[in-house]
């Protein structure tokens, strides 16, 4: 199958063949028929991934803040690669679709096989879609209708912050494919709406929906029209629809709007308000957030009396507004193009012409496409050495395809087959890294005799079950930090690499804790092999705040920051230590502040050898202070490194100072000697019960924090 990609870097829209994508719980597999691209959000995307970086600077000086702080704390060179990795990721297009489903997850009961949907899934052949963001469609609304249902519910979505009644009179600025909805949608609840826009065609279709209208191109006051229309006494509402940069349209707003009246901003404007304007008026503003809110932790929807109106449910909103007659569809569609022209469909999106609704139209799809889960780049793979370990990839995801593929590439390792459950990331990683095959089924790499080793990097709470496959296939496994979020699962895990040793076929077990592997790090270790007193160590983590709900923090799923990342940082001081660690304390941070648990906390080490070490792994901190410092104190001298660029000796014999030319917290090196060891068959990079014993030690510092604990062990 095929889908539409975007570039950021190269500026390019291509459409390329994808693996069919793997059903997982609470999603459904749906054959598109019809996708609608969003002559806003989309051209936005695709006119910045064809900008210069000059231009791309321009439009987010957000994103040139947050460069400029790398640059102080990582350096020049980091931030450059950084920034260029970030740029080089490719996203798929499109979140309007029209189609039928083909397979659900064994927890979904809402959908079917052969249900006509509607879903945000992107342009593409074939989709994976949660079913909370799916809607059946009416059985008298044609399938070019119905792709306009996700776009309708943004629109919906903002008249719902108006919560207007009817006989009121609002005002929308923007007559784009949103703007055109949106009056419909208000016209249905019996409003007056005028409508501003500098395009003729746009107003002229407004008319005809029912919109009084101003033409901003002629000059004259916009605000001035609003009042007029309303006997002087203002706007109930005005909706901002526009893709606007300068804060005119929201001053605007202001002006037209009565006393107590309320602006909802759906599309993008300028926001600095004047105070004096909303104190006077006693004005309310919203941000409309996209087709509104969606449950994505189960299969079901928000209960009706907790969320009355949930994405799933503004979809189905917009399908009976165009099953009664009440939206029409066919007077917004300006251009409909195959699905395989999918590429001169976004020319025309950004090309001189007005657009409005482009509708892609899609082939049936064979069985044997829908059925494909393994694509083989014959144009593009690499030649080999022989004597390189042959490795199978599972997942895809930003530290994966960002850090640790370039790092394996850099070692040497024959990237033969990557895994990813949607099949997209799995192609535009793996063609540019340079892998022979791209799948969307884990079984092509754990029963293909070419593959001898295998690198798990997905999501932390899968680790544990690909490790446990991979041992028991007889594969050597390098798996990302953690390596399980519990105790059974580290047992599970230790049960089955002895069980292969003791077959007679051992296996290599690393965990990615690259840390130990940086250059500056191991000239602290051979520093400290000569110290004959024990070593205090203290570690600074500036990790900053994360945002409420991500992933990281689910114990479930990511496992809490403690588990996810700290982890890294037990590991280095057990490895620097030289010694088995005898007692872990925990104090939570966030318990501090009404956080979560797992955000932040101080943990406490002592090692068999008498040395103690100390992790304050924090999220209060600012991101302009460098991220990593380790301190080092032993026998009247200190060492102290920071983030991974300088190296400092204070008092210690011998040594004063040392620094890289660039930040390295050994990825490369990490790569480089689990790639050697295969290939070798030399002794494993990370001693493997060293990393059984810090596994649990993390597992029980996580468990501390969560049931807010002081002393472990």
């Amino acid at each position: 199958m095929k889908a539409v990609v975007q570039s950021f870097g190269a500026g390019k829209t291509e459409l390329v063949d994808l693996p069919a994508p793997q059903v997982l719980p609470g999603t459904a597999i749906i054959v598109s028929r019809r996708s609608l691209i969003s002559s806003g959000t989309e051209r936005m995307l695709v006119n910045f991934g064809r900008g210069s970086m000059l231009d791309k600077a321009r439009q987010r000086p957000d994103k040139v803040r947050q460069v400029l702080d790398k640059v102080r704390t990582d350096g020049v060179v980091a931030t450059v690669e950084a920034v260029r990795r970030q740029l080089d990721q490719p996203i798929t297009l499109g979140y309007s679709n029209a189609g039928v489903v083909v397979e659900v997850g064994n927890d979904v009961t809402s959908f079917k096989p052969g249900d006509r949907v509607v879903s945000n899934g992107p342009h593409a052949g074939m989709v994976r879609v949660p079913v909370n963001l799916c809607a059946p469609i009416p059985e008298n609304v044609d399938d070019d209708a119905a792709c306009f249902a996700v776009v309708g519910a943004v629109a919906l979505q903002g008249v719902r912050l108006v919560a207007p009644t009817l006989g009121e009179t609002v005002v929308v600025i923007g007559l784009g494919l949103i703007g055109l909805i949106t009056i419909q949608i208000l016209r249905a609840n019996g409003c007056r709406v005028l409508g501003v826009d500098l395009d003729a065609h746009r107003l002229d279709l407004a008319k005809t929906l029912g919109a009084d209208v101003f033409n901003a191109s002629h000059g004259g006051d916009a605000v001035a029209k609003a009042l007029w229309l309303t006997g002087g006494q203002g706007a109930d509402a005005v909706i901002i629809a526009t893709a606007a940069s300068s804060n005119a349209p929201f001053a605007d707003a202001a002006k037209m709007c009565r006393p107590r009246g309320k602006i909802v901003l759906v599309g993008t404007s300028g926001l600095a308000i004047k105070r004096d304007e909303f104190w006077k008026k006693e004005l309310t503003f919203a941000v409309s957030r996209a087709y509104g809110p969606t449950d994505l932790g189960h299969s079901e929807d928000y209960p009706p009396g907790l969320v009355r109106w949930s994405s799933k449910r503004n979809f189905e909103a917009v399908l009976g507004l165009i099953e009664t007659g009440g939206l029409d569809t066919r007077s917004l569609i300006s251009h409909a193009f195959d699905f395989d022209d999918a590429v001169t469909a976004y020319d025309t999106l950004v090309g001189p012409a007005s657009t409005l609704g482009i509708v892609l139209r899609y082939p049936a799809l064979p069985a044997e496409e829908a059925a494909k889960r393994r694509i083989a780049f014959s144009d593009s793979t690499p030649v080999h050495d022989p004597r390189a370990p042959s490795l199978g990839w599972i997942g895809a995801g930003n530290y994966a395809s960002r850090k640790l593929l370039q790092a394996f590439k850099a070692a040497g390792a024959q990237l033969h087959t990557l895994v990813t459950t949607g099949g997209t990331t799995g192609i535009l990683h793996g063609r540019s890294a340079g892998f022979s095959v791209a799948s969307s089924d884990v079984a092509s790499v754990l029963t293909n005799d070419d593959i001898g080793a295998i690198v798990i990097a997905t999501r932390h709470d899968t680790h544990a079950t690909f490790v446990i496959d991979a041992l028991g296939s007889g594969r050597h496994v390098f798996v990302e930090k953690p390596l399980a979020l519990d105790l059974d699962d580290v047992d599970r895990i230790e049960t089955a690499w002895r069980t292969a040793a003791k077959a007679g076929a051992p296996c290599l077990l690393t965990v990615g804790f690259n840390r130990r592997f940086a250059p500056l790090v191991k000239r602290v270790k051979q520093l400290l092999e000569r110290a004959s007193e024990p070593t205090a160590f203290i570690y600074t983590c500036n990790a900053g705040a994360l945002p409420a709900g991500h992933w990281t923090l689910s114990s479930d799923i990511g496992g809490g920051r403690i588990i996810g990342e700290a982890c890294h940082f037990i590991d280095l001081l057990r490895h620097l230590a030289g010694a088995p660690i005898l007692e872990t304390q925990v104090m939570p941070l966030a318990l501090q502040r009404g956080g979560n648990p797992d955000d932040g906390a101080v943990i406490s080490l002592r090692f068999e050898n008498r040395s103690v070490g100390t992790i304050q792994y924090l999220p209060n901190g600012s991101s302009r202070f460098p991220k990593e410092r380790l301190e080092v104190f032993n026998g009247g001298g200190v060492l102290v490194l920071d983030n991974y660029k300088t190296l400092r000796g204070y008092g210690w014999p011998g040594f004063a100072r040392a620094r890289s030319w660039r930040q390295d917290k050994g990825q490369n090196a990490c790569a480089a000697a689990f790639v050697a060891a295969v290939r070798d068959g030399t002794a494993p990079p990370i001693p493997v019960d060293e990393i059984f014993e810090v596994a649990r030690v993390v597992i029980h510092a996580g468990a501390a924090i969560r049931s807010r604990q002081g002393p472990l062990m």
